[in-house]
């Protein structure tokens, strides 16, 4: 049975988790190509995506598709980076030396 320490830092724990989370929420990132702009929050949901009057029509799913995985990428390294202080304090590997 855990110790009421135990429990309290697990607490902690799920606490900062959960603030972090709110706040990936509500960084924007931003990715465009050629006239496509796609905006994802941290937490890797789309916000918006804009295109562009002057993009042909058979340019439109290979600019989003890229657009869209650029920002994904950018969302993926900043929620990592947020969590790493708590992975840290769970003892779990973070990829730092």
């Amino acid at each position: 049975m855990p110790s009421f320490s135990q429990m309290k830092d697990m607490y902690k724990l799920q606490r900062d988790a959960k603030r972090v989370k709110k706040e990936l929420k509500n960084i924007h990132v931003e990715a465009e190509a050629m006239g496509v702009k796609v905006v994802v929050n941290a937490e890797q949901e789309i916000i918006s995506i804009n295109i562009s009057d002057e993009v042909e029509r058979g340019q439109i799913a290979s600019l989003l598709t890229d657009a869209l995985n650029r920002a994904m990428k950018k969302a993926q390294l900043i929620a990592a980076e947020r969590m790493q202080g708590i992975m840290q304090q769970m003892g779990m590997p973070t990829g730092e030396s």
